[in-house]
């Protein structure tokens, strides 16, 4: 074990930082706002990472969100090496998470992990940062195989789902996930030889690749979406001119879906600058839809539609490979808070379907009372509402319907493929 030893010491206020120390500090900022304050990373990141070049924020992105993957483990390994186990909020266990995700993940070169991590300490003991980082580096510290949940989450999932389910999350949350793409028409195979095919025009290719330099980026002819936040769209097939209303539509995946599926569509979101993003979406994709800016607690259409997509906001759990943020933010309070929010918003949705129209009800959340709990009560308050059940030709290889004929993408899903994200999708008739 290696005593906490006294500080050592400390640096002038005029030396300057080694190269490559900013984004090392961005990283700790980013951290620090998601674990004390609970920002999401995408968040924290517009304030901690400001000044910073694309390669330098890129990094500090990586660095973070590396270390919230892997941070039960590190922290394991810290208290493994030190006397006195360091306590939570202090700077010195928050420079260890970051170096040790460095060194033992993303595999930078040691010295440059120690000597941009010592003036991170801001007067605090340099020497027990040194010294633990020296023994990981002398005792060729490793991680274990699958990245460890925050216990409350684990716990959560294995009493839903099963200890099984809980493994296949470790598993997914162990390295981000690859890149999806959908498509507005079917592509060319000779076009994206290295891309793997999971449904129709959807595409799955390795993570790591700058999206923006894939062919077609410019043309327009494809958007990121993951395979699994494609399938409420798909629920709703071919729209031949009928209207939707897309609700909480931004960033517009599943607007620029339903658009390409011939759907007249509305699409509605509460933040401006996710809109934005939305706008240029259909603008590259050359893709239409009316774009309205509102809150749809108090907004409401000037008329019934025939179909409403109600992608309901969420503790976003499902999606946790690639925004390992939100396990460690989200706890039962906010679970419970969504759960009332989109119990009133699937209320408020329903009155807004035209007679014998059809409601999608999806959530990007591994927690029941955000989808299946959801729609049971939903049902018992509106009884003359039913599902219609999903038919697995419906659905990619490899993902079927649940008993009540609705999706549940759990972790393991198409594991030898890449996985998926947890999604929750129910397809409801109006009476």
């Amino acid at each position: 074990m290696i005593d906490r030893p006294r500080r050592g010491r400390q640096r002038p206020h005029n030396e300057p930082d080694p190269a490559g120390t900013a984004p090392r500090r961005a990283a700790l900022r980013l951290v620090d706002a998601i674990l004390r304050r609970g920002d999401p990373l995408d968040v924290a990141m517009h304030a901690a990472a400001q000044g910073l070049t694309g390669p330098d924020r890129a990094f500090a992105v990586a660095i973070a969100s590396e270390t919230l993957r892997w941070m039960v483990d590190i922290d394991a390994l810290v208290d493994g090496a030190t006397a006195q186990i360091l306590p939570d909020d202090v700077k010195s266990r928050a420079v260890l998470r970051i170096a040790l995700a460095q060194l033992l993940v993303l595999k930078s070169p040691a010295h440059a992990v120690v000597s941009t991590a010592l003036p991170l300490v801001a007067g605090g003991p340099r020497r027990l940062v040194h010294a633990i980082l020296s023994r990981a580096q002398q005792e060729q510290w490793q991680l274990p195989e699958r990245a460890t949940l925050p216990l409350p989450t684990a716990e959560r999932w294995a009493e839903q789902w099963g200890l099984p389910i809980v493994e296949a999350a470790e598993a997914a949350w162990s390295a981000p996930p690859p890149i999806d793409l959908s498509f507005a028409v079917e592509p060319d195979a000779d076009e994206w030889p290295d891309a793997m095919p999971l449904a129709p025009r959807h595409r799955r290719l390795p993570r790591g690749q700058a999206v923006e330099a894939m062919p077609g980026f410019a043309a327009g002819g494809w958007w990121v979406q993951d395979l699994a936040a494609s399938l409420p769209a798909r629920l709703l097939g071919a729209g031949d001119g009928r209207t939707v209303l897309d609700l909480c539509a931004a960033p517009g995946g599943k607007t620029m879906q339903l658009a390409a599926a011939g759907w007249n569509v509305v699409a509605v979101d509460a933040s401006a600058k996710r809109l934005e993003r939305l706008g240029a979406n259909l603008a590259r994709t050359a893709l239409d839809a009316e774009i309205i800016h509102a809150d749809i607690r108090s907004w409401a259409p000037a008329a019934p539609a025939d179909a409403v997509l109600l992608d309901a906001p969420c503790s976003a759990t499902g999606i946790f490979r690639r925004h390992p943020d939100v396990l460690h933010r989200i706890e039962q309070r906010q679970i419970d808070e969504m759960a009332a929010l989109q119990r009133d918003l699937l209320q408020r949705a329903a009155t807004w379907v035209k007679p014998g129209g059809t409601l999608v009800y999806a959530t990007c959340s591994l927690e029941r009372a955000e989808g299946e709990e959801q729609v049971a009560a939903f049902l018992d308050r509106h009884p003359a509402w039913r599902v219609v059940p999903v038919d697995p030709i419906e659905l990619p290889n490899g993902i079927d319907p649940d008993t009540n004929g609705c999706v549940r993408t759990l972790p393991g899903l198409l594991a030898e493929a890449g996985g998926l994200d947890g999604f929750f999708v129910a397809r409801l008739l109006a009476p």
